[in-house]
């Protein structure tokens, strides 16, 4: 029996504008979570009597604390050559070796921008918002969880952290021309629906529970949703650094960064509440 396969492969990662700049679908990809972000965060601030002028200093401090995080993130877990070989595209979104060209946002981690949320977020609560660092985190992960959904689809679109070799007769395997011409699983779409539950969940409970009312319940919650997910796609994935498969007790590199954070979750969720009952 013969199956059809999905074959990617666009004629452009992205929107040239004019010489070498070009918008690639990526950024692009992280200007809708942004945007979309900022759109649900103005929601809830309107529904907890917030003053919408603090929503200006909320999108500044998370822009750049997840940018800045996920950059940092990706170059100290992933590609540490590059603070020898390209310093300067560590910090900003051109590459300088082998020739100046303009990257957009590339080169990004998860757990580099959960990081940098969480210090963006006390950093703003202390300058700005002046509540408390849980409540503000337990509601931006509702936007964070939205946003994650249009990352992993960026990731898609530029044909990269993609999928094992998979089974010729799995109908929704894709070839990634750009890579090579065998079926593979589509890993960054499997992350992304996984994320539309997250995003789902911790939706309803905030507009539809008390359980935003029970602090640090839906920011554990975030992190125990998100990093399970990473945990189980992961298999379907190939290592991001060569001989990272089985990296550290049989896991790769984001299975075993995603642990500590499902402990946090998880202390966040439970212990948290009965330490200040």
């Amino acid at each position: 029996m013969e199956f059809l396969q999905i074959v990617w492969d666009p004629a452009s990662d992205g929107i040239r504008l004019f010489g070498n700049f070009k918008i690639h679908y990526y950024s692009l990809m992280w200007m809708v979570a942004f945007i979309l972000g900022f759109y649900i965060m103005k929601k809830i601030y309107k529904n907890e009597d917030q003053e919408e002028s603090k929503l200006d200093s909320l999108f500044v401090y998370s822009v750049l604390g997840i940018m800045i995080g996920a950059r940092l993130g990706h170059v100290i877990f992933y590609q540490t050559e590059l603070f020898r070989d390209d310093f300067l595209s560590v910090f900003l979104p051109f590459k300088f070796s082998g020739g100046f060209e303009f990257t957009g946002f590339r080169g990004l981690a998860s757990h580099g921008a959960a990081i940098g949320m969480i210090i963006a977020m006390y950093l703003y609560n202390k300058k700005v918002l002046k509540k408390s660092v849980l409540w503000i985190l337990d509601r931006i992960v509702i936007a964070c969880a939205s946003g994650a959904i249009f990352i992993r689809v960026g990731n898609f679109f530029n044909s990269e952290i993609i999928g094992k070799v998979a089974s010729t007769d799995l109908p929704w395997a894709v070839v990634f021309k750009q890579v090579d011409g065998l079926p593979r699983h589509p890993g960054q779409l499997y992350e992304a629906f996984g994320y539309i539950f997250v995003f789902i969940i911790l939706f309803v409970l905030y507009w539809k529970t008390k359980k935003a009312q029970q602090e640090g319940f839906l920011f554990g919650l975030f992190l125990v949703l998100l990093m399970t997910v990473r945990i189980f796609v992961e298999q379907f994935k190939i290592a991001q650094v060569d001989g990272r498969e089985d990296w550290i007790l049989g896991l790769n590199t984001g299975q075993f960064l995603s642990t500590p954070f499902i402990l946090i979750g998880l202390y966040f969720m439970f212990f948290h509440r009965q330490k200040n009952d």
